[in-house]
Formats: structure tokens, sequence, C-alpha cells
């Protein structure tokens, strides 16, 4: 039996509503703890096995989620993780919080989405609202979510309400939690809307509704299409600045001075993680099916996968006294974004297999990463003693992780190669800057 509209709000309002989270990574688990610990009963629904385990052991492996918090719900009855889609029968809001990986060729990998809406698709309760917030590309929600869950039989608007919400979040980022980033939310029908904008303002400050899940999914892809496009023209003006002898930091330091009309962006050896290499691809991949071909978006993609080869060639040139083969790199930093354990299309590990190719002898050292394997490269994290430091011709400094000595490496190192500005304050022959 269907619950009416305004009941179903009700019981949203009033925390009865039991809530599951399809998907406990980075996305899933915060907004997981966050419906917890605002007194929601919340299942979680997660089929990577090391991840149960370690649930079960009341340990958190996303850095944004606190053992004492993840205990605390678990402790209180809040949260319940589950390895089993039948858990799903207990629930009347299913947000869905899977990868959306892409690929060869920047086409999308849907398949994660699929497989958690096959899912859902046989526990679902009739009357029950279903949120997917995996970022993809626009029509994702309406075109196969949407089919996939009226398969069986149920109608939308009638049996279920199905929106879309992108995630918004940003790992390590301690002045913009779950809670405090503003979220948007676009429904297939007004009714799915108005739910689920209901159920995130219990938990958010500000929610944003628009006009359809088709504009939310855009609207997450622009976001991301911004900064790749930014960030790939900081870049671009990095390379050129170094042609000219210009310093490419003191003239966004310069730039920066103007109260309106300019937004600093920093150039680096790549990007990283889940959204900025990916997402703007789903839409790019998207608009060809439309006859349209977005240029920006194929040549900042480019521009940015070019920079861990341009750094090489840059070290290489500053070592060209050094035969190839008695070379020795030392990285600092691997992780994709400093003081986060991630390694998602870290430019590092880029950087480290470019080198490795060209039959340099390299190492690297993150606090937060002990080992690596790439492709084959087995290294572990040496220890940054002066002793091992002098070892190497070049440091580096491909993550800027705060807890590093930067003085005691400039101390130490007989070359400084600095991607990420890290000694913007020290003017000395050391140090080569990006």
């Amino acid at each position: 039996m269907n619950i009416p509209l305004g009941v179903f709000q009700s019981r949203i309002k009033n925390k009865k509503a039991v809530i599951a989270v399809v998907g406990l990574g980075y996305v899933g688990l915060p907004l997981a703890m966050e419906f917890a610990k605002k007194g929601f009963r919340v299942l979680g629904i997660e089929k990577d096995k090391d991840r149960l385990r370690r649930l079960k052991n009341r340990e958190s492996y996303i850095s944004d989620v606190k053992h004492k918090d993840l205990k605390k719900a678990l402790a209180s009855g809040n949260f319940k993780p589950s390895g089993e889609f039948n858990a799903l029968k207990e629930a009347q809001v299913i947000i869905i919080c899977v990868p959306t990986p892409l690929k060869r060729k920047h086409h999308p990998d849907i398949s994660y989405i699929k497989e958690a809406v096959k899912g859902i698709s046989g526990h679902i309760q009739k009357g029950s609202l279903v949120i997917l917030e995996s970022t993809t590309y626009p029509g994702t929600t309406e075109e196969i979510i949407l089919p996939l869950l009226e398969k069986g039989g149920l109608k939308h608007n009638r049996d279920f309400y199905l929106s879309f919400s992108p995630e918004r979040i940003d790992p390590g980022n301690k002045s913009y939690p779950v809670h405090k980033i503003p979220k948007i939310v676009g429904g297939i029908s007004r009714e799915a809307t108005s739910l689920a904008v209901t159920l995130y303002r219990s938990i958010i400050r500000e929610v944003v509704p628009v006009s359809s899940a088709r504009t939310a999914e855009a609207v997450k892809l622009l976001e991301n299409t911004y900064r790749l496009i930014n960030i790939a023209l900081i870049d671009e003006m990095a390379m050129m600045a170094h042609k000219m002898g210009i310093d490419i930091w003191e003239v966004i330091r310069g730039a920066g001075t103007k109260p309106f009309g300019f937004m600093p962006f920093y150039p680096g050896p790549g990007v990283g993680g889940h959204c900025i290499p990916k997402d703007p691809l789903y839409l790019y991949w998207k608009a060809k099916r439309f006859g349209f071909r977005s240029r920006f978006i194929k040549l900042a993609s480019n521009i940015i996968s070019s920079m861990p080869q341009y750094i090489t060639e840059r070290v290489l040139h500053l070592l060209k006294a050094k035969p190839v083969s008695k070379a020795k790199i030392l990285v600092i930093g691997v992780t994709y974004k400093k003081d986060i354990k991630d390694l998602r299309q870290s430019p590092a590990l880029d950087i480290i297999e470019t080198f490795h190719k060209k039959g340099l002898a390299v190492s690297y050292y993150d606090p937060l990463i002990p080992y690596l394997n790439i492709n084959g490269i087995h290294l572990n994290s040496i220890k940054p003693s002066s002793v091992n430091l002098k070892r190497f011709d070049c440091v580096i400094i491909a993550t800027d992780h705060t807890c590093l000595d930067y003085s005691f490496v400039l101390k130490n190192a007989r070359l400084i190669f600095d991607t990420r500005n890290a000694y913007k304050h020290i003017h000395s022959p050391k140090v080569v800057k990006l």
C-alpha cells in the first residue's frame, strides 16, 4: 500500500522514515553518518567485504568519518551495515552512492548504478523515495534508472518517487562537512523533488531545488568542468611563464588582489580524485550523442593529463649533466590531495611510472601511504632522513602534506622541484618551481 505524499513527508520530518544508503564509500558513509546523527535509522548496503569487515570491527576507512562517530552510530542502532539488498525491505528512502568510473575512450561506466538499481528493484517497498547521488551524465536518472525500476510493474509517482541529488563531498575539507554544503535536488516529478527536499533539509542547512533530474545532473558536471578548464588554463599559463622566465605563482598572487572578476586557480602536477579528471568527460560523451563536440573539455583534459610528462621533462632537463641510468629521484607525497589517504588518479603515480619507464631510479616518501604497487612497480615509502635525502639528485614535491618538515628537506636535499609552491616564501638556488 502506498504512503500518501503528505504522510510520507511527515514521516521524514518526524524521523520515522528508514533510510538506506547503497554504497558506503567516501560519499555514502559520511552521508549515512549524518542521517544517523540526526536520529534517523540508517541501513548501509555495501558489497565490498573488506569494508563490511572494518565496519563490523567499528573501524572507519573514510578520513571524514571519525572512529568515535562510527562507533556511536553502530552502538545506538541508528546505523546498521549489510551486504545484502534484502535489507532494503525495511527502508522507505533509498540513496544510491556508487562509483561511476570511465571506460576506455572516455565512455561512461554506469554498470555500478545499474547493478545497484537491479538490486533495489527486487526489494523496494511501494511508496519509496529513490535518490541517485552518483555523478553521471544528464539523462541517466530518467533514461536508465526510471525504466529499470518500472520494469517490474511499478509506476513512478504512484508506487515510488525518483530524484537526483549530486554529491558535493570534498574529502578532508573540515570547513565544509556534509551538513554545510548546499544540496541540489531535481526530481522526475514535482512530488519527487518535494520529498527529496524535505529529506535533505533534515540534515543540510540549504537545499536548492531545480526543475528536473536532468538539470541537477548537469549542475554537478558544470561545477567540475569549470574547475577542470580553469586548472588547465593555469597549467598552460605556468608552462608559458616558465618559457618567459616569469614566476607564475607571483603572477597569481598579483592577479588575486583584484576584488572582482578574478578567482585564483593554481598549477600542479595534474589532478586526481574521483571528480575532476572524469566527470567532465561524462558531459563530453553525452554532448557527442547530440552532435555537439565540446572543444574546451577535451582540450582541458589533454592539458591536465600531460602535466606528469611535462614535470618529468623539466626534471630531466635540470639533470641533463647526469646520465639517466645513474639519476636518482625522490617523489614526496603520492596521494592526489594533501592530508588525504587517497591514491585515486593521483598524478604522482604517473610521474613515478614515467621516470621508471625512462630507466631512472625512483623512490617515494608519503606519511600516509606505506607502500605502492603501480603496474608492477613495487615500492615502500622511505624515511626522509638527512642521509636518505642526500642520496637523491632531485626531490619532487608532488603533494604538499601539512605534516612534512619542508625546512629539513631543503637543508638536506641537493635539488628540489616544487610543483605545489610549498616553498613560496623561500628563495634558494636549490628550489625550482613549476
